[in-house]
């Protein structure tokens, strides 16, 4: 018989398994303990667990984590984590230590449908969500490697989830995770350090703001809705004045209220008339505007970021309207680590464009699939 993921479980799953086992439901508290509190995934150690079922838990589950198929350390002290899944599919996050936090972005998904035309991983397609697991394991990987690089009594205090794929196209598994992240029994985040990024999915916006009380951030780019429809799809079926009205419910979370990224791109979106529909968009709604200059990658054919000169002026339009907009320089860009670089890749890839990438992730699947 083949045995069942272990992280493929969440907490309801383990509390039903032992129902059915003769026990009781408070034991699926108790598993996702010593799974991802205490990074134990030894069932035959799970000393508050009656013996006879962590024998059957030790025979009936697999409890491998996904592998670390690469670390790329960037200059600039954040490190990109390639993670070979159970089933031989590819993810990746991003660790960022600084000193006064420790961030990670995570993924969750195997690659990303929404083709947004800056975005590396748009370009792979989507090929599965992850589970709940899959993502939490990411944080526990990250916890783990923060003490194999010898940054001692550090662990992640910041969750981004701004890794491979859209978090609102794999809801439930995301409203799951971000539930355990900020529940203080288990991974004990502040609701203010788990953000959320949509490219603009509504009906899901409207039952985050209502399921779990996490920052949000919109992948915005342009307040143009003929030019953003051009740039990102999702805003065909869901143009910005029904992404302005969604937000206009959302529960505030953080004092800064809604952050909106926007991906500064040369000759693009970036003039002052671009500036004056941005600030007509975020009128009546508390937000703050994260302007990221475009972060080279192969197949982002003429998109390069703005110069200095003109992002200056076009924070200081914004900011002169009592809108906060720093300027946020991606980490890892010289591993592909950075906003909107994440395609699976390893370190001889990185100039290699992301459907390549992707086709070869592919071709190791399969090859893996056969063998097995």
């Amino acid at each position: 018989m083949s045995q069942l993921l272990a992280i493929h479980m969440n907490e309801k799953d383990w509390s039903e398994w032992f129902v059915a086992n003769g026990d009781k439901s408070f034991r699926g508290r108790q598993i996702m303990d010593w799974m991802y509190i205490r990074h134990n995934f030894s069932p035959l150690e799970f000393s508050n667990i009656p013996k006879i079922l962590r024998e059957k838990l030790n025979s009936e589950f697999n409890w491998s984590l996904p592998q670390i198929d690469t670390l790329l350390p960037s200059e600039d002290g954040s490190e990109k984590i390639l993670l070979k899944l159970q089933d031989g599919l590819f993810a990746e996050c991003v660790l960022m230590p600084s000193d006064n936090r420790v961030t990670l972005c995570v993924s969750s998904q195997v690659g990303c449908k929404m083709a947004c035309t800056f975005c590396q991983t748009g370009k792979m397609g989507l090929t599965r969500n992850l589970t709940m697991g899959e993502i939490l394991t990411q944080v526990v990987i990250a916890n783990k490697r923060l003490i194999e690089r010898n940054i001692l009594n550090r662990s992640v205090t910041n969750i981004v989830f701004m890794g491979m794929g859209e978090p609102l196209d794999n809801y439930d598994n995301v409203v799951n995770a971000c539930k355990a992240l900020i529940d203080p029994k288990l991974f004990g985040l502040s609701k203010h350090k788990v953000t959320v990024s949509t490219s603009g999915l509504v009906p899901e916006i409207l039952r985050l703001g209502n399921d779990v009380p996490v920052a949000l951030a919109i992948s915005l780019h342009t307040a143009d809705d003929s030019q953003r429809s051009g740039m990102m799809p999702v805003n065909k079926k869901y143009p910005l004045e029904e992404l302005k009205k969604a937000l206009l419910e959302y529960p505030i979370q953080t004092r800064h209220g809604i952050t909106f990224e926007y991906v500064m791109i040369q000759g693009v979106n970036d003039s002052i008339l671009h500036a004056k529909k941005l600030v007509k968009f975020l009128h009546g709604m508390k937000a703050k505007v994260n302007l990221i200059p475009m972060n080279p990658h192969p197949g982002a054919v003429n998109m390069v970021a703005t110069d200095f000169d003109q992002m200056r002026v076009f924070q200081k339009y914004l900011t002169d309207r009592s809108i906060p907009a720093p300027v946020r320089y991606s980490r890892g860009q010289d591993v592909s680590a950075a906003c909107g670089q994440l395609a699976a890749k390893r370190k001889d890839e990185i100039n290699l464009p992301p459907r390549t990438v992707a086709l070869a992730r592919r071709r190791e699947y399969l090859s893996a699939k056969t063998k097995n």
